[in-house]
């Protein structure tokens, strides 16, 4: 199981270097967690660089992954997140779905970087 964040999603979509560095570590639709705030993200994104075609397509894809409301349960671990990892309010609810859900991290933010459980990718890197 793994969470994939914005950032991961941004760059696949923009077909870069860096999103296609990370096929190798996308899961599977029955193991890809989308949290709720990360839709969010990622319609205000694509609705304002591409187009709300764009956004309905990526979300349409999203929601055959498990999405993940946020509910109390993360929301008070994303406030212990943010206040040890020192995470802006978006990020924490991301990373405290991932801890909620037992799974890894995919991103290309490097705020995220040395998280346990995170699998980073640093934008405008290619890897082999």
């Amino acid at each position: 199981m793994r969470v994939v964040d914005t950032s991961a999603w941004i760059e696949w979509f923009l077909d870069s270097a860096t999103g296609r560095s990370l096929d190798a570590e996308w899961p599977e639709r029955d193991k890809c967690i989308v949290p709720t705030i990360v839709q969010l993200e990622l319609t205000k994104w694509l609705t304002r660089e591409v187009s709300e075609d764009a956004a309905d397509l990526v979300i349409a894809l999203t929601q055959k992954c498990i999405v993940a409301p946020l509910d109390t349960t993360i929301a008070l671990r994303a406030a212990a997140v943010a206040r040890d990892s020192k995470l802006a309010t978006a990020d924490a609810i991301v990373y405290a779905t991932a801890l909620e859900r037992g799974a890894g991290l995919l991103t290309c933010d490097a705020h995220f970087n040395g998280l346990r459980g995170v699998v980073y990718r640093a934008k405008g890197t290619e890897f082999t």
